[in-house]
């Protein structure tokens, strides 16, 4: 029997990890789209997309002025 610690690489680590968060991801959609989010996780998830597009709409401008 052997009793060392089995050990994956730094890249399998992180694939492991994206997996996870893609599987996490997916299910939120999935009760978001349903309805089954509470109403303050909405709230919150609304302001966090206002934010996203505010910040990356200056991006967007900035490159098409290039």
């Amino acid at each position: 029997m052997n009793d060392r610690p089995q050990v994956i690489t730094r890249e399998q680590a992180f694939a492991e990890a994206r997996a996870v968060l893609d599987r996490a991801r997916a299910r939120r959609d999935s009760d978001r789209a349903a309805g089954r989010l509470p109403a303050e996780v909405e709230l919150i998830m609304r302001r966090l997309e206002r934010k996203t597009q505010r910040q990356q709409a200056p991006a967007a401008e900035h490159r098409a002025a290039a």
